[in-house]
């Protein structure tokens, strides 16, 4: 028996490792996996490659994974789909604390708070001065309902008591592409999404919902520091597991996860972007999943967020 164990261990992976991201291509979720699969590509002898899948609030490549039978497909969870979906949809085709695997925390990105350039605000006291004055005048974009941007807007407006009206799109890029044009005026995005915009002028960043200022950004003070202490918002990604994926290979999958996150290609990549790399044990991971679900869970009922 053991024999056979150690061998199962050995030989796992025996064919590429399908990596599947349950959002549209162009935000922090594909910049993350990218980071993650190149490394954990050379650390596990076969390639990993990303697959995007977007659809129904991250629940369509969910679902598909928790079924996937055959021992290399894994998925990116996710703020989204672990934490905030269950208790934003009635029933969901997947059960995140039974059909997978916790196998590692890969990295937090802290959330910005950004508005275009051409919008009369230089930082969150200004911006929130503008929206009291105009109470449902202003709008914010994000990448759909339930995802950490609507999440982000949503605690942001609790703090500063104003009413500024939410507009879903599907998928970051394409609520980018009018926050670009000024079609959307503020939004709350992942730093590796707009680094890239803010550093050409295209964007400013008027607050970022890290516990301290980011080093890529040393002149933007957090939310708590303009005036709402102990303010944080961050997003986060984990590597998933089909729950059916023998211990042996999980095992495996999580020393090279962890392993990945300490590479200096991978910490370069990320740091470049403001992402945070983690790299966690499946049991410190699912006591994350655990506490972010007790978190949000009472914002979801109070902000009444529904799916799209």
């Amino acid at each position: 028996m053991l024999h056979g164990t150690s061998r199962a261990q050995a030989t796992w992976p025996s064919k590429a490792v399908r990596f599947v991201v349950p959002f549209a291509p162009g935000g922090s979720s594909e910049i993350v996996a990218r980071a993650t699969a190149v490394e954990l590509g050379k650390l596990l002898g076969q390639s990993v490659f990303v697959d995007n899948k977007p659809g129904g609030a991250g629940n369509v490549a969910m679902a598909e994974v928790a079924r996937a039978e055959d021992q290399h497909t894994l998925v990116l969870g996710h703020i989204g789909t672990l934490a905030v979906n269950p208790y934003i949809f009635d029933k969901l085709p997947y059960q995140p604390n039974k059909d997978f695997r916790p196998i590692s925390l890969l990295a937090k990105v802290p959330s910005l708070y950004v508005v275009p350039a051409e919008l009369p605000v230089k930082n969150l006291k200004e911006f929130v001065a503008l929206a009291k004055s105009k109470p449902g005048k202003l709008n914010y974009g994000s990448a759909g309902n339930g995802s950490a941007g609507h999440l982000g807007m949503e605690v942001l407006k609790m703090a500063t008591e104003t009413f500024i009206l939410h507009v879903p799109y599907r998928g970051t890029g394409p609520q980018l592409t009018d926050l670009l044009a000024g079609r959307l005026d503020a939004a709350c995005v992942g730093a590796p999404a707009v680094m890239q915009f803010i550093k050409a002028g295209k964007l400013r960043c008027i607050a970022t919902g890290s516990p301290q200022r980011l080093a890529q950004l040393p002149d933007v003070p957090t939310v708590a520091e303009q005036g709402y202490p102990g303010f944080e918002m961050t997003q986060w990604y984990g590597l998933m597991a089909p729950a059916s994926l023998p211990q042996p290979a999980a095992d495996k999958l999580a020393a090279a996860a962890a392993r990945a996150m300490r590479e200096p290609a991978a910490l370069e990549m990320l740091a470049k972007d403001a992402a945070i790399a983690v790299g966690s044990t499946p049991a410190e991971f699912a006591k994350f999943i655990a506490a972010e679900q007790k978190r949000w869970q009472p914002v979801i009922a109070r902000a009444q967020i529904k799916p799209d």
